[in-house]
């Protein structure tokens, strides 16, 4: 889950997680309300962007929390992470770097084995190293538990080679959601030359072009379509050159963005209120 500065990615998973109580409409899972539902809150685990433990705890008073709190917390699972992850026991986490704490609700939150896992900017402070092994935690979870976890990021390459879906939130809404298999194939770029002069009016037979940008004799564009209808009209027009490429994660929430006007004044006007979602 993506989205503007302001958004409201935080505000939702903390509805989402019963933290703060939805102004309305609905959120349940598995068909329970969330809100004040002890039951439907032990299904998941929350883990802000803003962490908290207890203070002066050390990883193992917050094991004893948390195990107070899940019975489906696992200690083989946690023993193994924490000697992976090589924290200090017996110092308090409050003392800890920003990335050894977020290693640290890390291991946590994994150790209940939950049935959904919410993430709110899990990576960050995370070297690469750890980045990639907490990435392949939550794959394995999800492959081999069927577990459904929903991340927020603010760099869209953390998330490409794990999701399989993308939301977009803009302004407190949903603006866009779809697999993103489905979005590396449906918007993607095109560079393409002739031997002669050409303009924009060469290509009015191609639906979907949402971008046209001409430098000298190559022209870049942006097409929302079939990947394969578009190659064979272009193929058939005699090109010198022509490259078609997928966009990235990073490049299609730029793109949708700047669709949706958000620009420079924007950002200077300030974000909508957090809370608006």
């Amino acid at each position: 889950m993506v989205g503007s500065n302001g958004a409201g990615k935080s505000t939702f998973l903390r509805v989402l997680a019963g933290v703060y109580k939805r102004d309305g409409g609905e959120i349940s899972i598995d068909g329970e309300d969330v809100w004040e539902n002890p039951d439907a809150k032990k299904q998941m685990v929350f883990v802000p962007d803003e962490l908290y433990f207890l203070p002066g705890a050390d990883i193992l008073r917050m094991k004893k929390l948390y195990k107070s709190v899940y019975k489906s917390f696992d200690d083989e699972r946690f023993n193994m992470l924490l000697e992976t992850f090589k924290l200090p026991v017996n110092k308090s986490i409050g003392m800890f770097s920003k990335g050894m704490k977020r290693q640290a609700a890390a291991i946590l939150a994994l150790s209940v084995r939950p049935k959904y896992l919410l993430f709110d900017e899990t990576f960050d402070g995370l070297d690469p190293v750890m980045r990639k092994f907490v990435k392949s935690l939550i794959c394995g979870d999800v492959a081999e538990r069927k577990v459904t976890a929903i991340v927020t990021s603010h760099s869209l390459r953390e998330l490409e080679d794990i999701c399989d879906q993308l939301v977009l939130l803009h302004k407190g809404g949903i603006v866009l959601e779809n697999d993103v298999s489905n979005l590396k194939t449906s918007l993607f770029k095109v560079q393409i030359a002739f031997k002669d002069a050409f303009d924009r009016s060469m290509f009015d037979d191609i639906e979907g072009i949402t971008e046209f940008e001409k430098n000298g004799s190559v022209a870049d564009m942006i097409i929302r379509g079939n990947m394969q209808d578009t190659s064979l009209k272009l193929k058939a027009k005699k090109p010198l050159l022509l490259d078609i490429l997928p966009l990235s994660l990073e490049e299609v929430f730029v793109h949708e963005m700047e669709r949706l006007g958000y620009s420079f004044d924007d950002i200077t006007e300030g974000p909508d209120d957090e809370n608006n979602i």
